[in-house]
């Protein structure tokens, strides 16, 4: 998700918006809606969307959140190591954009499915 600063010079708010909507981005900022995960839980919880993401790619998703400031990551010294991640004030905001948007694709798939139907149709 690196990009090259002249790119977040001259366009920050397209790379942030790239962030929040990238695949991962938007289901990471989903499932913290709901509460603070450990890095596990979150995996399994993006997971039931049968979407699985390589460790490597949430890490570095939850890394561009948190640079961001949309995602708070709190490691606890304890053994074994804990470390909880959440949203910040600032990402809870960008999380409920994004779940609006979420429900309104799944509200009106009928209607996506349709017009792709009817495009297919007269192009076919």
């Amino acid at each position: 998700m690196k990009v090259s600063e002249d790119a977040e010079a001259r366009c920050p708010y397209r790379l942030v918006l790239e962030h929040i909507t990238s695949r991962w981005g938007v289901l990471v900022l989903i499932e913290l809606l709901d509460r603070p995960y450990r890095f596990g839980e979150l995996r399994r919880a993006i997971a039931r969307d049968g979407r699985t993401a390589s460790e490597k790619m949430l890490t570095q998703t939850l890394q561009t959140l948190e640079r961001d400031g949309l995602v708070h990551r709190d490691a606890k010294p304890v053994i074994p190591p804990r470390v909880d991640y959440s949203l910040t004030d600032l990402g809870r905001e960008a999380a409920t954009q994004v779940a609006a948007l979420s429900r309104w694709s799944k509200e009106r798939m009928a209607d996506v499915t349709r017009a792709r139907r009817a495009y297919d149709e007269a192009r076919g």
